[in-house]
């Protein structure tokens, strides 16, 4: 059954954690939607490149949407997590239980969204403090499947993270 998935990302997002896991989703047939903080186009860290912004948080329902990715990045979960309204569209998915993919630095977002209490999850290692004080349990694993929610560390763990994603949805 084709699922209508939210990719949450701005300015800074790790390419290979948006693009890779999109291009997974849209070839098991689900829809994706990169939704922004602003219109237009979002650059990737590195000077990677860019993507197109499909919508902004202005006018969207969070119920119209079954999944929720965060692609990493430093800066962009890092802005991310500052927007009330992004804070509030994660915490839907949280308070309904719907599938959530993280990856590296994208954990931090589900920490301003009180998502991580009594998970056990993964992250890129410099969120491992952060994480834990946010009630995580941490570890150092490829990918962590912890009910709803599925956590990576780094780009090359995309293909593990991928696959935990599709077999939750």
């Amino acid at each position: 059954m084709s699922k209508k998935i939210a990719i949450v990302a701005t300015n800074g997002f790790e390419h290979s954690e948006l693009t890779k896991p999109k291009e997974y989703l849209e070839n098991a047939g689900h829809t994706t939607q990169v939704i922004s903080i602003s219109s237009g186009e979002i650059e990737a860290a590195h000077d990677a490149g860019s993507v197109p912004v499909d919508t902004t948080f202005d006018g969207i329902n969070a119920a119209d949407y079954d999944a929720l990715v965060l692609p990493g990045g430093v800066s962009n979960p890092d802005t991310l997590r500052t927007h009330s309204e992004v804070v509030a569209f994660i915490r839907h998915f949280v308070d309904a239980k719907k599938p959530i993919a993280a990856i590296c630095h994208g954990p931090w977002t589900l920490i301003e969204a009180d998502a991580v209490v009594d998970k056990k999850v993964t992250s890129w290692p410099s969120l491992k403090t952060d994480l834990e004080n946010a009630g995580a349990t941490w570890v150092d694993e490829k990918v962590v499947v912890d009910d709803n929610l599925v956590t990576s560390r780094k780009p090359d763990d995309i293909p593990a993270f991928n696959e935990a994603f599709g077999k939750l949805l």
